[in-house]
Protein backbone atom coordinates (compact mmCIF):
# COMPACT_ATOMS: atom_id res chain seq x y z
CA UNK A 1 0.00 0.00 0.00
CA UNK A 2 0.88 3.42 -0.54
CA UNK A 3 -0.07 5.80 1.54
CA UNK A 4 -3.69 6.74 3.70
CA UNK A 5 -6.05 6.81 0.78
CA UNK A 6 -4.83 3.84 -0.81
CA UNK A 7 -5.74 2.51 2.45
CA UNK A 8 -9.41 3.94 2.57
CA UNK A 9 -10.12 2.75 -0.83
CA UNK A 10 -9.13 -0.38 0.18
CA UNK A 11 -10.97 -0.62 2.95
CA UNK A 12 -14.30 0.51 0.72
CA UNK A 13 -13.96 -1.92 -1.74
CA UNK A 14 -13.46 -4.39 0.68
CA UNK A 15 -16.82 -3.75 2.13
CA UNK A 16 -18.61 -3.46 -0.72
CA UNK A 17 -17.10 -4.37 -4.21
CA UNK A 18 -19.79 -2.26 -5.88
CA UNK A 19 -18.93 1.13 -4.34
CA UNK A 20 -19.44 3.58 -7.01
CA UNK A 21 -16.50 5.68 -8.22
CA UNK A 22 -18.42 8.51 -7.11
CA UNK A 23 -19.15 7.40 -3.73
CA UNK A 24 -15.30 6.45 -3.44
CA UNK A 25 -14.18 9.78 -4.45
CA UNK A 26 -16.57 11.43 -1.76
CA UNK A 27 -15.16 8.90 0.86
CA UNK A 28 -11.30 10.33 0.32
CA UNK A 29 -11.61 13.45 -1.32
CA UNK A 30 -10.06 13.14 -4.44
CA UNK A 31 -11.48 13.33 -8.10
CA UNK A 32 -13.05 10.46 -9.71
CA UNK A 33 -10.53 10.05 -12.19
CA UNK A 34 -8.11 9.94 -9.85
CA UNK A 35 -9.93 7.15 -7.49
CA UNK A 36 -10.07 5.13 -10.72
CA UNK A 37 -6.54 5.61 -11.81
CA UNK A 38 -5.55 4.60 -7.87
CA UNK A 39 -7.61 1.77 -8.45
CA UNK A 40 -6.29 0.53 -11.49
CA UNK A 41 -2.97 0.46 -10.29
CA UNK A 42 -3.98 -1.91 -7.17
CA UNK A 43 -5.53 -4.08 -9.48
CA UNK A 44 -2.35 -4.46 -11.61
CA UNK A 45 -0.13 -4.47 -8.40
CA UNK A 46 -1.80 -7.71 -7.66
CA UNK A 47 -3.36 -5.96 -4.27
CA UNK A 48 -7.06 -6.00 -5.73
CA UNK A 49 -7.11 -9.39 -6.98
CA UNK A 50 -10.57 -9.49 -7.94
CA UNK A 51 -14.70 -8.71 -6.97
CA UNK A 52 -17.22 -11.47 -5.98
CA UNK A 53 -20.58 -11.86 -5.04
CA UNK A 54 -21.10 -13.26 -1.57
CA UNK A 55 -23.59 -16.03 -1.82
CA UNK A 56 -25.67 -17.05 1.10
CA UNK A 57 -25.05 -20.71 1.16
CA UNK A 58 -28.71 -21.93 2.57
CA UNK A 59 -30.06 -20.11 -0.69
CA UNK A 60 -27.66 -22.31 -3.21
CA UNK A 61 -28.68 -25.19 -1.22
CA UNK A 62 -25.60 -26.11 0.98
CA UNK A 63 -25.98 -25.04 4.54
CA UNK A 64 -24.17 -27.13 6.55
CA UNK A 65 -20.20 -26.42 6.57
CA UNK A 66 -17.53 -28.40 8.09
CA UNK A 67 -13.60 -28.52 8.90
CA UNK A 68 -12.12 -31.51 7.55
CA UNK A 69 -8.78 -32.08 8.65
CA UNK A 70 -6.93 -34.56 6.08
CA UNK A 71 -3.35 -36.72 6.63
CA UNK A 72 -2.00 -38.92 4.32
CA UNK A 73 -2.52 -42.59 5.07
CA UNK A 74 1.22 -43.01 4.06
CA UNK A 75 3.69 -40.26 4.86
CA UNK A 76 5.81 -41.21 2.30
CA UNK A 77 2.75 -40.74 -0.60
CA UNK A 78 3.23 -37.84 -2.98
CA UNK A 79 1.84 -34.41 -1.39
CA UNK A 80 -1.08 -33.85 -4.05
CA UNK A 81 -4.22 -34.21 -2.21
CA UNK A 82 -5.09 -30.67 -3.24
CA UNK A 83 -4.94 -31.62 -7.06
CA UNK A 84 -6.59 -34.32 -6.39
CA UNK A 85 -9.52 -32.95 -4.80
CA UNK A 86 -10.30 -29.76 -6.71
CA UNK A 87 -13.14 -31.07 -8.90
CA UNK A 88 -15.09 -31.52 -5.52
CA UNK A 89 -17.16 -28.34 -6.05
CA UNK A 90 -18.40 -28.76 -2.26
CA UNK A 91 -14.77 -28.11 -1.27
CA UNK A 92 -14.70 -23.89 -0.73
CA UNK A 93 -11.10 -23.36 0.22
CA UNK A 94 -7.80 -26.04 1.29
CA UNK A 95 -5.24 -25.21 3.45
CA UNK A 96 -1.84 -26.52 4.21
CA UNK A 97 -1.52 -26.44 7.80
CA UNK A 98 0.88 -27.13 10.34
CA UNK A 99 0.43 -29.80 12.83
CA UNK A 100 -0.23 -33.23 12.19
CA UNK A 101 -2.75 -32.90 10.09
CA UNK A 102 -1.25 -32.07 6.43
CA UNK A 103 -4.02 -29.97 4.94
CA UNK A 104 -7.67 -28.22 6.23
CA UNK A 105 -10.34 -28.42 4.17
CA UNK A 106 -13.58 -25.90 4.28
CA UNK A 107 -16.39 -27.77 2.52
CA UNK A 108 -20.18 -26.55 2.33
CA UNK A 109 -22.85 -29.28 1.58
CA UNK A 110 -26.39 -30.22 1.18
CA UNK A 111 -26.59 -32.20 4.74
CA UNK A 112 -25.38 -34.69 6.70
CA UNK A 113 -25.52 -37.77 4.42
CA UNK A 114 -23.91 -35.40 1.78
CA UNK A 115 -21.00 -34.40 4.46
CA UNK A 116 -20.76 -38.53 5.09
CA UNK A 117 -20.42 -38.92 0.79
CA UNK A 118 -17.99 -35.90 0.68
CA UNK A 119 -15.83 -37.35 3.28
CA UNK A 120 -15.75 -41.01 1.98
CA UNK A 121 -15.06 -39.25 -1.42
CA UNK A 122 -12.21 -37.27 -0.15
CA UNK A 123 -10.69 -40.72 1.81
CA UNK A 124 -10.86 -42.58 -1.69
CA UNK A 125 -9.60 -39.78 -3.91
CA UNK A 126 -6.78 -38.97 -2.01
CA UNK A 127 -5.48 -42.08 0.23
CA UNK A 128 -6.12 -39.76 3.59
CA UNK A 129 -7.16 -40.32 7.06
CA UNK A 130 -10.40 -37.36 7.92
CA UNK A 131 -11.40 -35.40 11.08
CA UNK A 132 -14.29 -33.52 10.73
CA UNK A 133 -15.64 -30.75 12.91
CA UNK A 134 -19.27 -29.59 11.90
CA UNK A 135 -19.66 -25.66 11.85
CA UNK A 136 -22.99 -24.95 13.78
CA UNK A 137 -23.14 -21.19 13.41
CA UNK A 138 -20.86 -18.91 11.82
CA UNK A 139 -20.68 -14.94 13.65
CA UNK A 140 -18.22 -13.81 10.61
CA UNK A 141 -16.36 -14.60 8.14
CA UNK A 142 -15.12 -13.00 4.87
CA UNK A 143 -13.83 -9.96 6.55
CA UNK A 144 -12.51 -6.98 5.32
CA UNK A 145 -8.44 -7.16 5.69
CA UNK A 146 -8.14 -3.89 5.95
CA UNK A 147 -10.01 -2.03 8.46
Amino acid sequence: MEDDVDARILAAVSRDGRVTLADLSADVGLSVSAVQARLKRLESRGVIRGYRAVVDPEAVGRPLSAFVEITPLDPGQPDNAPELLQHLSEIEACHSIAGDAAYMLFVRVASPRALEDLIREIRHMASVNTRTTVVLQTFYEGRPLVP
